[in-house]
This record gives C-alpha cells, sequence and structure tokens, in this order.
C-alpha cells in the first residue's frame, strides 16, 4: 500500500492542563519556548518550540473541559514527547534546570528521529515526562 504523501515531523502537541500559568511559566522560562498565540474563547495557548508547536488546554476552558478528566497520579496526557535542542551541555543544562527546582534524569545516548544522540529525562509542573535530546553530528 502506497501512502500518498510524507511525513515530514511533528507539527504541535496538545496537553491538556490544571494550572496554565504555571505551565506557560515552565516551557517559556525554563525550557525557552515563545508564546505564539491565544485563543481565549476555546482556551488554546499556543508556544513555540522550534518548528513546532506546544499546545496548553486549560480543563476549564472549552477544548480542555471536552477532554474529561485530566492528567494525574493515575494517568498522564502521554507517555512523554521529546524536544530536540542544542547545544547539549550536560552541567550547563541540569544547572539550568537546577536554578528553576527542576530535577534532571540521567544523561543517556537515546536513538530518535535524528538518530542517536545524548539525552536527558525531567518532569513539566504537572508530571509529564519531557525528553531534552540532541543529534549527533
Amino acid at each position: 500500500m502506497t501512502v500518498p504523501f510524507e511525513l515530514k515531523g511533528l507539527d504541535h502537541i496538545v496537553l491538556r492542563v490544571r494550572d496554565i500559568d504555571r505551565m506557560i511559566g515552565f516551557y517559556t522560562d525554563i525550557l525557552g519556548c515563545r508564546m505564539e498565540r491565544i485563543l481565549p474563547e476555546v482556551g488554546l495557548y499556543q508556544l513555540r518550540a522550534g518548528n513546532s508547536l506546544i499546545d496548553l488546554v486549560p480543563l476549564d476552558g472549552k477544548l480542555g473541559a471536552a477532554g474529561g478528566a485530566g492528567p494525574g497520579a493515575e494517568g498522564r496526557n502521554l507517555e512523554h514527547f521529546c524536544l530536540e535542542i542544542s547545544p547539549f551541555d550536560e552541567a550547563e543544562i541540569k544547572a539550568h534546570l537546577a536554578r528553576h527546582g527542576v530535577e534532571a534524569g540521567p544523561v543517556g545516548q537515546r536513538y530518535g528521529a535524528g538518530g542517536e544522540g545524548p539525552s536527558l529525562y525531567l518532569r513539566d509542573p504537572e508530571g509529564n515526562n519531557v525528553e531534552l535530546k540532541a543529534r549527533l553530528p
């Protein structure tokens, strides 16, 4: 079976969130995303992450409420998502995260869309696993 298109990459991911201000702060102040667009009438906050978007929808907004119960101790939005970063200076990254009270897991060589490269995992304020990964040259 031939597919009539070619996949180019991840366009966006949508996270349903309890505390929109805390999540915006995490993704902008700690991970360096920038606010691209807000649609208050539906409860959508779109953050630019390189060539992709991270959409945040509060549980009490129109979009968030449509999804039922939110993330919690018994379930998350997803297992994890990965953000490609450059450069990958382990000491500098871990120091930056620590200054913001974010605990990082150990660095390991992992395979992703860009091939093998160093990465580490952390959790956002609502418990979602986020992987920060670099491509090897």
